[in-house]
């Protein structure tokens, strides 16, 4: 009876395990889907963000919720109009991909996250702040390009950066293009873990190399 007793149990709890498992993907799936036309509208973003933050809160051991939290957060700071309001937005950003760091340490996409992240405090005011937050910027990128050298988003972070760095300090279409062209070949060979995984960026790499020609 006992034994019996003992298989319902793990039965009950394995059918339960599941249960959580294709709702938190459920969820996952669909405000994933739902970044790309938040920009539209990018108050969205926040939203979004909030969403992610619960799944997280209900998941505790899944850090791709807290990824894509700080990710719909820290783009958020990019469309920002007033600049007096970034800083607590960034912040709030890092609270949440240092939880996603927690979980899941060296991993090539929060660091680009963390990159983004230093950027954005930067652009409040590039010409005070590029000592303090360019260079935790670049290493982020460059500790992303370590952790995992098949991701295509260091490169167009470091692509894009250059970009729209004035060719007198080294940047322009010239030093980026290589660089993005390089993330675009590793977008077309790039696959993600699972249907969950990131795997943004490859329209973005394709409109910044087209602004290039």
């Amino acid at each position: 009876m006992k034994k019996f007793m003992l298989i319902i149990v793990v039965i009950f709890l394995a059918t339960n395990s599941f249960a959580q498992s294709d709702k938190y993907i459920a969820a996952m799936k669909s405000n994933i889907a739902a970044i790309d036309t938040s920009y539209k509208n990018p108050a969205n973003l926040l939203t979004l963000a909030n969403n992610f933050e619960r799944i997280a809160t209900a998941e505790k051991n899944q850090w791709l919720a807290y990824y894509y939290a700080a990710l719909c957060q820290v783009n958020y700071t990019y469309m920002e109009q007033d600049k007096s309001k970034v800083d607590a937005i960034a912040d709030k950003a890092t609270a949440l991909i240092n939880k996603a760091d927690s979980l899941q340490p060296n991993n090539s996409e929060i660091s680009c996250i963390k990159s983004m992240i230093a950027s954005a405090h930067m652009m409040v005011n590039p010409m005070q702040r590029y000592m303090e937050y360019g260079p935790e910027s670049a290493s982020n990128i460059e500790a992303a390009m370590q952790q995992d050298p098949t991701n295509p988003r260091p490169e167009l972070l470091k692509g894009e950066g250059l970009k729209y760095t004035p060719e007198q300090f080294g940047g322009g279409c010239a030093t980026a293009k290589p660089v993005l062209q390089s993330s675009l070949d590793k977008f077309n060979n790039f696959k993600p873990a699972s249907e969950i995984h990131p795997n943004w960026g490859k329209h973005r790499v394709e409109k910044l190399l087209g602004e290039c020609k």
